[in-house]
């Protein structure tokens, strides 16, 4: 989906979760991932033995612009050096592991962190090589690990699905969006002087057109007309547009569009 939008303030989580890619393959994938980290406001960015070294030139067009992470991106030797400022640590992955340790969802792990960082602690999430995850000795350190709900059948999914996972529900646990709302738009409401118009010009082309033709239920066919319509709490836009309508139906479309469909009718 399209959406992004210049003007806006950027929502950055600067104590956000550390995002630790190890071993990460392509630049393609570190670009994804970054653009997904960006999408939910994460910034830190490290990279432990990228495969391709750093930088990596087919990063910055798979991250759609979210240049400030590639810009601001840390390279390390080791997950231990990477993780070293960390207070909590958490590893994704989707095998289970010959060690005891909690396993948690994407979303409780999101509020455990969200109750970390508001402590003043940091954190981080792991995210292994794309071919084969993280391997045992990076996932030791880890507080837990975070597995997402899958398919059981086909629980594999690429890097920057990851990432983008972890990262919504990060941003989701501190978000205060509601459910569901209707946008407002810069409109004026239409007058009582400019509702009376229209009942009046709709009105009086339901007469033209015989609708209102009997005398004793016309009175109530109009109040429910009107009823109908205030209802709607039209705007002076909305209003102009429906008489514009109203003065199209009652005229046949007006005689440019007659024109036109004589035209057309003389061709078939």
């Amino acid at each position: 989906m399209a959406g992004t939008d210049s003007t806006q303030n950027a929502i950055l989580h600067e104590n956000g979760p550390a995002i630790i890619l190890v071993g990460a393959q392509l630049g393609e994938n570190i670009g994804k991932a970054v653009r997904a980290m960006y999408n939910f406001g994460l910034t830190d960015l490290r990279l432990v033995a990228p495969r391709d070294g750093w930088p990596n030139d087919a990063a910055w067009p798979a991250a759609a612009g979210a240049d400030v992470v590639l810009e601001n991106a840390r390279v390390y030797a080791t997950t231990a050096d990477a993780i070293q400022d960390l207070h909590h640590v958490y590893a994704t992955t989707a095998r289970m592991r010959d060690m005891v340790k909690p396993i948690l969802t994407p979303r409780k792990c999101a509020a455990v962190m969200r109750e970390q960082v508001d402590n003043g602690l940091k954190v981080g999430l792991l995210f292994g090589p794309e071919k084969a995850g993280l391997k045992n000795e990076d996932v030791a350190p880890c507080d837990a690990i975070v597995s997402v709900p899958l398919n059981p059948a086909f629980a594999s999914i690429n890097l920057a699905q990851a990432v983008v996972l972890l990262a919504y529900e990060w941003f989701q646990a501190g978000d205060e969006t509601p459910e569901e709302y209707t946008p407002t738009l810069e409109t004026t409401p239409a007058t009582g002087e400019e509702l009376q118009g229209l009942f009046d010009h709709l009105e009086g082309e339901l007469l033209e057109a015989g609708y209102l033709r009997h005398e004793k239920r016309r009175p109530t066919m109009v109040r429910n007309l009107r009823n109908m319509l205030s209802r709607a709490r039209f705007t002076q836009e909305e209003v102009r547009t429906l008489r514009g309508v109203i003065r199209a139906l009652a005229t046949g479309g007006g005689p440019e569009w007659q024109k036109e469909k004589a035209a057309k009718g003389k061709k078939g």
